[in-house]
């Protein structure tokens, strides 16, 4: 059956690729790390005996899981003690490749598990804009740089695949379902959280003004696209049905639904932090500029995070040819690093954090 195209594939690239190629996202995740240890401190724990409850929304392959994790688990054990049980339930789309985690919490030497014989995991493959876990179950939850993807795609985007590129009414209806989604994924953690159970959060951040970091990678892979028509790699069609369904969130974006009285539901907000990210591939290009290296890394990185969601597009990819999805992101990824290694430029960005608590009854 062919997907519905407003909803394309919102998973990484499989088979560890995201593992190897996170690095943006593991370094700004890290900014949260200290908000994380702080919420934990003011959760209620429950009676012991019965497992603390971690939920980590948007895991992808797990590789940038196992740091958070452990923080969590070292805040809940310097708290409850080495006996207390503790479940870590990883979370992400049911195309998410669940085997590159599962490898990842079994033989990585920073395995959050290692060494600790009361700490569980689990997997649970479904959307984060609908319920994951039963309510009142979760005493902290953790999501990084996954409620950047909306759910859906509103409208398409006249000439460009990326929604920051709009104006006028496409403009209006992506920063609409931008903000349904962010309600929508807050209200589903308001029902999972327990009584002050607490939820950290981090994205990649917009400028107040909308601007990303990362429009001119987007504008570069644009005209790669249609490249790629002209050659006859894509059909006319697959490429104007192309869109990304990432919106960059602005702090205002993520605040507003606690603008009346601080609280949204039963959620309440306990700080909100704007951080720059600097770019490592950048910095390290400046002292050997090697355009070629920052071109690979760029391009790959791209690759594993927004490559799987444009092949989606494609007809024999929708019709179940997973070769054709390869062979898409090779021909794309070798197009963005040539043009990427042709005008070089750094991806400097915002890391948006905000932390939430639910509630004491």
């Amino acid at each position: 059956m062919a997907k519905d195209a407003a909803r394309p594939s919102a998973a990484m690239e499989g088979r560890g690729s995201y593992n190897k190629h996170s690095l943006i996202p593991s370094v700004g995740a890290a900014f949260a790390l200290p908000h994380l240890e702080r919420a934990i401190a003011d959760v209620p724990l429950g009676p012991t005996g019965q497992p603390v409850v971690i939920a980590d929304y948007g895991s992808s392959q797990g590789r940038n899981s196992l740091a958070p994790m452990r923080v969590a688990i070292d805040a809940i054990r310097a708290r409850a003690g080495a006996d207390r049980p503790i479940l870590v339930c990883h979370n992400d789309q049911p195309a998410n490749d669940f085997n590159s985690l599962f490898e990842v919490l079994d033989t990585s030497p920073d395995s959050y598990s290692r060494g600790d014989p009361n700490v569980y995991s689990c997997a649970i493959g479904r959307s984060f804009y609908e319920n994951v876990l039963p309510p009142n179950s979760v005493h902290v939850g953790w999501s990084a740089y996954a409620a950047m993807w909306v759910s859906r795609i509103p409208a398409p985007i006249p000439g460009h695949v990326f929604f920051a590129r709009s104006t006028g009414q496409i403009r209006a209806a992506w920063e609409r379902q931008g903000a349904e989604d962010w309600e929508s994924f807050l209200s589903f953690r308001a029902r999972e959280l327990r009584p002050g159970g607490c939820l950290v959060i981090s994205v990649p951040g917009a400028e107040e003004d909308g601007a990303s970091a990362f429009e001119g990678m987007w504008d570069q892979v644009n005209a790669e696209l249609a490249g790629m028509v002209d050659e006859g790699a894509i059909t006319v069609d697959e490429r104007r049905r192309m869109a990304m369904n990432v919106w960059p969130r602005r702090r205002a974006d993520l605040v507003a639904p606690f603008e009346r009285d601080g609280q949204f539901q039963s959620l309440i907000l306990k700080g909100s932090e704007t951080r720059l990210l600097r770019d490592m591939a950048w910095e390290a290009y400046e002292i050997d500029a090697d355009a070629e290296s920052l071109a690979m890394k760029h391009a790959m990185f791209f690759r594993a995070v927004f490559t799987p969601t444009l092949a989606s597009f494609l007809d024999r990819v929708r019709a179940g040819d997973a070769s054709a999805s390869v062979a898409f992101a090779d021909r794309l990824t070798s197009g963005l690093k040539r043009r990427i290694a042709a005008s070089p430029a750094h991806l400097h960005s915002l890391v948006q954090i905000v932390v939430v608590a639910k509630a004491k009854e």
